[in-house]
């Protein structure tokens, strides 16, 4: 299949472009080189026109900041949701049928926290653009190592196994995976054809990676 990434320097993107070179047609479109094959870099704002002339047919999003790694609220927003809708619909034009969407545990368009409800907004935009399939990933805590230090994420990591222990049933959407295996799971996904829109959490996709 002819596949379009953003995000592919990241956490989850950087051990997702490779599994998917090895079975499909991968482009990557970013602000710097990943080491993929083929790339085409330039900044955010020139996303969309780096897919004109291309054909898709499915497209993935594992782009994510921090408000923190951002600098202020409006450049996170402009990453978590400006881009991440402008390559969709990009994308949706060259004529992808099916989109692979990294969110976060607990995104809700109807949450009280700020974070957690644009992720919620961009999951329903993404749904509304009219692709065949789409998949939402939500993952919780993602374990690996960054580029970018996060003090609060890395404690968490440290604490991981034991939070782990105490997040159990439907609290275990929190818990935390390995990076590498959320990829793994997008990796299987991308094979998935029936229609619809699926949300997978931490339970779901460990089973994709069992499989």
């Amino acid at each position: 299949m002819r596949i379009a990434m953003i995000g592919a320097t990241g956490l989850v993107g950087r051990n997702l472009w490779p599994l998917l070179e090895e079975r499909h047609e991968l482009l990557v479109i970013g602000r710097r080189s990943s080491g993929a094959t083929r790339e085409k870099i330039g900044a955010m704002e020139t996303w969309p026109g780096l897919l004109q002339g291309e054909k898709v047919d499915v497209a993935i999003s594992t782009l994510g900041s921090t408000r923190k790694a951002a600098g202020s609220w409006a450049a996170f927003e402009a990453v978590d949701r400006h881009a991440v809708l402008a390559f969709a619909r990009a994308a949706r034009n060259a004529g992808a049928r099916h989109f692979l969407l990294v969110s976060s545990s607990g995104a809700n368009a109807g949450s009280r926290n700020a974070y957690l409800r644009l992720k919620g907004e961009v999951e329903q935009a993404v749904e509304a653009l009219g692709f065949v399939r789409v998949d939402v990933v939500q993952p919780g805590l993602l374990l690996g190592e960054r580029d970018e230090k996060r003090v609060g994420e890395g404690i968490a990591q440290t604490l991981s196994p034991v939070l782990n222990l105490l997040l159990q049933g439907p609290l275990d959407r929190y818990a935390g995976i390995p990076a590498e295996d959320v990829a793994r799971a997008l990796a299987a996904l991308v094979e998935k054809q029936a229609p619809g829109i699926f949300l997978h959490q931490n339970r779901a996709l460990r089973a994709l990676v069992r499989r």
